[in-house]
């Protein structure tokens, strides 16, 4: 059985306990201080687990997007988005992956200690990647050790390396530039995930502009967690979405944060609640405002 939204803690030990072919990601970050999530990973972890780190693994480090996103030939680490956290473009990850040791039979289980904030991301990654089998560690590296999970410190040995093969993406990308088009002529829905203030444009601590894109609806990430650190029910995420959408359709969505990061929780948790996957801008309102010529809205 393949594990394709979440996976509980109870499950995780026992696919460990069957020795299962699966690798577990502890993709912990600061975003304040960003060097800081491989201190985390070191002071305790998942047995087993594989650091991957926002900027330095599951982000573009140089480079520029052709048009619409688009890699430009000629350059391997040019990305696929725009934004403050680029995404690599799919072959750069897919030797990340090879180098790391995973491979394409095995169930992959991504977690943080953040709220799921940062491990949507690789689950997201990996999706697109073609995987189907991974999950998120529902209530992260808590809910582990309210479970009685062990825990390890330090680095982890290498794994050999594998040859990860890219498979069609199971998720949609979508840049600026369609996001923008599809502006006037309606047939979108774009869930912005970034807190109210933010979205209202009444504060902006990272970007040079204030304010959401037009017509943009918000729901902040966190809104999709209990009081345990775990995903809701899906009932009641349903519902929530439901009044969220008040009647527009949820085949058009799709979701932006500041970075593409924070806007994958409210992705997982349509799925949970039993929508069709649904669409990632994933250089998001950074990426937007950095063009003055795209509008901006303001207030609720």
């Amino acid at each position: 059985m393949a594990y394709t939204l979440l996976i509980s803690a109870p499950e995780l030990q026992a696919l460990m306990r069957e020795h299962q072919r699966l690798m577990v990601f502890d993709c912990s970050f600061d975003l304040a201080t960003p060097s800081r999530g491989a201190v985390l990973y070191r002071e305790e972890h998942i047995p087993g687990a594989v650091h991957a780190d926002l900027d330095q693994h599951l982000s573009a480090r140089h480079g520029a997007p052709g048009p619409g996103g688009v890699l430009v030939a000629g350059a391997a680490d040019a990305p696929c988005s725009g934004g403050r956290h680029p995404l690599p473009n799919r072959e750069r990850f897919a030797t990340w992956l090879s180098s790391v040791g995973f491979a394409n039979d095995m169930q992959a289980v991504v977690y943080d200690r953040n709220g799921a904030n940062y491990c949507g991301r690789l689950w997201w990654m990996l999706k697109w990647a073609g995987h189907d089998a991974v999950a998120v560690l529902d209530g992260g590296l808590q809910a582990w050790k309210a479970a009685g999970g062990a825990v390890a410190s330090g680095d982890e040995p290498a794994h050999f390396q594998t040859n990860f093969r890219l498979g069609e993406p199971l998720r949609r990308l979508v840049g600026a530039d369609e996001v923008h088009a599809r502006l006037s002529g309606g047939g979108q829905v774009v869930i912005d995930a970034r807190a109210a203030a933010r979205y209202r444009g009444e504060v902006e601590p990272l970007d040079p502009v204030a304010g959401h894109i037009p017509g943009a609806l918000n729901r902040p990430f966190g809104e999709n967690l209990g009081p345990d650190g775990r995903f809701k029910p899906a009932a009641q995420l349903r519902a929530e979405f439901d009044a969220l959408l008040a009647g527009r359709d949820p085949g058009s969505v799709v979701h932006q944060c500041g970075s593409g990061v924070s806007a994958i929780p409210n992705l997982l948790a349509m799925e949970i609640a039993g929508y069709p996957p649904t669409a990632l801008f994933a250089g998001s309102w950074s990426e937007w405002c950095s063009d003055p010529t795209r509008p901006v809205e303001r207030g609720g």
